[in-house]
């Protein structure tokens, strides 16, 4: 399976990030400048408009000599023009002294004042914001056969208030942007993430047992589509892989009944022909195992075949109740004693027949070898089953534990004939429990005799 760059990717996923804050710091360090409140250049239509108003003052006083009353008219003009929300209208000398008719100024003309001080050239016209007003000038005029400036105030709806209060504070600003920003952020995180945590998923339902491929893993970004690419190619390789060898373990199973029953039908004829002797008899025994040992083998094949493929839902009682109670029902006809715990109420994605059979088989040797007494124990930790078959037989030599689950395998101990078994049962088993990402071992019991316990991932709860 071939791995996203992880360089590329946490490459990319910086470059988007460290982007972004730049963009951030770029609108915070710039949207000072875009205060109306500060100092800055007309814009041409503005500065086109103002040259229209001083063509027409020019043109309805060319013949007014008296500068005062221009001033007056100009001062009612203008204050009509506060009272309509219009323009108004106001006149400077070349050395930047305000010329009205009243004695006391009014707020705009200190704003003027202030305005006029500010201008550095009176031939780059410049405007600001003062209030709800914004003053523009100077534009040069003559009036009375004199030159002086004109300057233009006109009410200002813009900006809103909220954002003069930003630039009043640039925490303020700062914030408003992280807000806007933030959102950003965690939706590109979100969907970076996504082919990561689909690919989690999936191997999640790989290690369950579960080989499904997932076309939605083929989406995202082209590190991680190469990754799901590959992963779903090695899902497949992985299908076929255990299917042609779960079959073919069925086929050579299958093939060995042949040769079997021939080998029964050439004893028949033996002990027809020369009457029944040891050999004879010994042979029909060995015959028996084998026939033995190939149905197992055929059980088992026939459980691993595409039980990878099939898994469902399954609550713990529906799988073992039933089994357990037979169990017990066995163990009352050989004379012993089987106590088994409550059954949690939980649910396994399972293989139902390869789970059944595995704690059969674990469950019917601790029967077999007891003395008296077997215990089944059923126990949920940390969203795990344990599940604990113990007995009171004479148990299995230390150095020997760890290989009663191969296959054919017997213990010394019970390598006698009389003793039964083909040695597929626990291989069965582990086998079955290893298939459901599960674990299972083998310790001396308290009893005395053999402890086996088994370890199944749950479902978890909702």
């Amino acid at each position: 399976m071939r791995l996203p760059n992880m360089t590329s990717l946490y490459g990319r996923i910086f470059a988007i990030f460290w982007f972004v804050m730049f963009l951030v710091v770029l609108v915070v360090l710039a949207l000072p400048h875009f205060d109306p409140r500060k100092t800055r250049d007309i814009a041409p239509p503005d500065y086109d408009r103002m040259l229209q108003v001083r063509d027409r003052l020019q043109h309805v006083f060319s013949h007014q000599m008296d500068l005062s009353h221009i001033l007056e008219r100009l001062e009612e003009r203008s204050h009509r023009g506060a009272e309509d929300n219009k323009q108004r209208l106001f006149i400077t000398d070349r050395d930047g002294n305000i010329l009205s008719s009243h004695r006391r100024p009014d707020f705009m003309q200190r704003a003027l004042r202030n305005f006029v001080t500010t201008i550095d050239d009176p031939l780059q016209p410049q405007q600001k914001l003062y209030g709800k007003t914004m003053l523009s000038g100077p534009v040069p005029i003559q009036l009375a056969q004199g030159d002086f400036y004109l300057y233009v105030g006109m009410k200002w709806d813009e900006p809103p208030h909220f954002l003069l209060q930003l630039f009043d504070h640039p925490f303020r600003l700062l914030f408003a942007v992280m807000l806007v920003s933030t959102p950003l952020l965690l939706w590109l995180a979100w969907a970076l993430s996504q082919p990561a945590r689909r690919l989690e998923k999936a191997a999640q339902r790989v290690a369950q047992g579960i080989f499904e491929i997932d076309p939605d893993l083929e989406r995202g970004t082209s590190e991680f589509r190469q990754a799901g690419a590959s992963f779903n190619q090695m899902v497949e390789a992985v299908n076929s892989m255990i299917s042609r060898q779960q079959r073919l373990l069925s086929d050579i199973s299958h093939e060995l009944r042949s040769p079997l029953t021939r080998l029964r039908m050439a004893q028949a004829l033996a002990i027809r022909k020369q009457g029944d002797s040891p050999d004879l008899a010994r042979i029909d025994l060995e015959a028996q195992r084998l026939e033995q040992m190939i149905g197992k083998l055929l059980e088992l094949s026939s459980m691993q075949v595409d039980s990878h493929l099939t898994r469902e839902v399954q609550p713990l009682s529906s799988l073992w109740e039933g089994l357990l109670m037979d169990s017990q029902f066995e163990a009352e006809q050989r004379g012993k004693t089987l106590c088994v715990s409550d059954i949690p109420d939980r649910q396994v994605i399972c293989h139902p027949q390869l789970l059944m059979s595995a704690l059969e088989n674990i469950v019917r040797n601790a029967i077999y070898y007891s003395k008296n007494t077997i215990q089944v124990r059923l126990e949920v930790k940390a969203n795990r089953l344990h599940i604990l078959v113990e007995d009171d037989g004479e148990g299995v030599p230390e150095e020997e534990l760890d290989s009663i689950f191969r296959p054919f395998y017997r213990v010394s101990t019970a390598r006698d004939r009389h003793s039964g078994g083909t040695g597929l049962g626990l291989a069965i088993a582990e086998s079955a429990i290893r298939q459901h990402s599960g674990s299972i071992r083998a310790s001396h019991s308290a009893l005395g005799g053999l402890l086996v316990e088994v370890s199944l991932p749950l479902l978890k709860d909702k």
